[in-house]
């Protein structure tokens, strides 16, 4: 009798595994909210390019890029009440673009949690891989705790730790405006130039060139064409910065 007992007990209540442990801990340390699913969050962390398991967070990546997106707009608009829609367009777009979401990623440990295919990564295949971990696990608290505990993990732990607001807002990150400013002060013509489009982990991923006098001074890539554009302009102002024009 005391062995039925035992057996039922054992499946009412399983025992946590060290890996269980160890995985609650972890995102409670990041979130500071105790997981509950903890399947989801396992899940948010495990990368396709794991190929022995079908099961990847491709889909809370989907979840989670909505949810940021909306958490991250609803501050800007209670923020900055008397600011148009181009300017909350484009400080929502400077916090969650694939780069930003990438080092947040990394200075909050996801990176290290993050159960992927280590062969690819060093091919060069998993660009966007932290970033998009990140999404996957705002995707997993969003459905194991609902908006408002999401968006106290979104706004307390990563946008005011991590992102200083103030300084993204006065930062003049118009590199293409700058850059064709500089071509009309110097009487020099410049172009933009898309030249070549793929898909990189079922992103699109552009690439532009900045042309000045039909020699190629900046190449750049993004998400779309004008983030491509924009980026080009960078690394061409950066290289007429070292040159001293």
């Amino acid at each position: 009798m005391g062995d039925l007992v035992r057996k039922f007990l054992r499946k009412l209540f399983p025992a946590v595994t060290s890996e269980a442990r160890q995985l609650k801990s972890a995102i409670h340390a990041i979130t500071r909210l105790r997981p509950g699913n903890l399947a989801l969050y396992k899940l948010a962390l495990q990368h396709s390019s794991v190929r022995e398991n079908t099961h990847s967070n491709e889909r809370l990546e989907f979840l989670g890029d909505a949810v940021l997106s909306l958490i991250i707009g609803e501050y800007l608009f209670k923020k900055y009440p008397l600011k148009e829609e181009g300017f909350l367009t484009e400080i929502r777009a400077r916090i969650v673009n694939r780069e930003s979401l990438g080092s947040l990623a990394k200075k909050i440990g996801v990176d290290t949690m993050l159960h992927y295919n280590r062969s690819a990564m060093q091919r060069g295949g998993l660009k966007f891989i932290y970033g998009n971990a990140l999404e996957a696990l705002i995707g997993a608290v969003y459905l194991d705790k609902g908006y408002r505990c999401c968006c106290k993990f979104v706004l307390g732990r990563l946008l005011r730790l991590h992102v200083d607001l103030e300084t993204l807002v006065q930062t003049d990150n118009n590199y293409k405006s700058q850059l064709v400013t500089w071509a009309s002060k110097n009487q020099k013509q410049v172009q933009f130039k898309i030249v070549a489009e793929q898909c990189v982990e079922h992103f699109k991923e552009f690439t532009a060139q900045a042309v000045i006098e039909g020699q190629v001074v900046g190449q750049g890539q993004g998400s779309n064409k004008k983030q491509a554009e924009q980026k080009a302009a960078q690394v061409a102002l950066e290289s007429l910065c070292q040159m001293g024009a």
